[in-house]
């Protein structure tokens, strides 16, 4: 991933958005060629990998052993050159999208095993329903069930090799530019009030 030195994030990035609940796109290459899914991931108890499971009719499972590449999206919105102080003076502005991304390069490695897998389901479940009241438990179902289900998917879990995060926070922006998209992302729909929460914690414009 291209990521100028005012973009870059810290690797921690990654952990702050597995928490938020982010969807992550696990990608792989098999004999068909690149395989993509969507799943829910969890840091694993040492922070060395990343894990989840599949639907056992899912094939990418197969690719025990492959290269991986995770993609972890944080809030993102479209930045217009009408918020921009530079606009009115001097106009020698564009369009551009402000965001979050981590990417997670390492190798996916399947658990087809309904111990691990069931430990790993009590694990996102808990960090899902976390906040929530009342909270369903994996407990709350009848086992019988639940062990029905575990047949069904396949755990896989990803061993981080490498971390690439990147934060495009409008930091390379005049603090008066910056100030203008901030106060209009902040009026705007939730995702875009997500992307302005995250410039004001951001460090202050590279720009003067």
């Amino acid at each position: 991933m291209y990521v100028p030195a005012h973009f870059a994030a810290p690797t921690g990035l990654l952990a702050t958005l597995l928490g938020q609940g982010r969807l992550a796109d696990v990608i792989t290459y098999g004999p068909d060629g690149l395989d993509a899914t969507p799943v829910p991931l969890i840091l694993s108890p040492d922070g060395g990998s990343l894990q989840g499971h599949l639907a056992r009719n899912n094939p990418q499972w197969r690719a025990d052993g492959a290269p991986a590449l995770v993609i972890v999206r944080g809030p993102d919105a479209y930045v217009s050159p009408v918020w921009y102080e530079a606009t009115r003076e001097h106009g020698r502005v564009v369009p551009t999208w402000n965001y979050q991304l981590v990417h997670v390069h390492g190798r996916l490695v399947a658990h087809d095993d309904p111990g691990w897998t069931g430990d790993l389901v009590g694990r996102l479940t808990d960090l899902h329903e976390a906040g929530l009241d009342p909270r369903w438990r994996v407990a709350d179902a009848p086992s019988t069930f639940i062990a029905g289900q575990l047949r069904g998917i396949v755990g896989i879990e990803v061993t981080i090799e490498r971390v690439e995060a990147k934060s495009k926070m409008s930091q390379n922006r005049p603090a008066a530019d910056r100030l203008g998209v901030m106060r209009a992302l902040g009026a705007g729909s939730a995702d875009q009030r997500a992307v302005a929460r995250v410039m004001s914690d951001e460090a202050e414009p590279v720009v003067p």
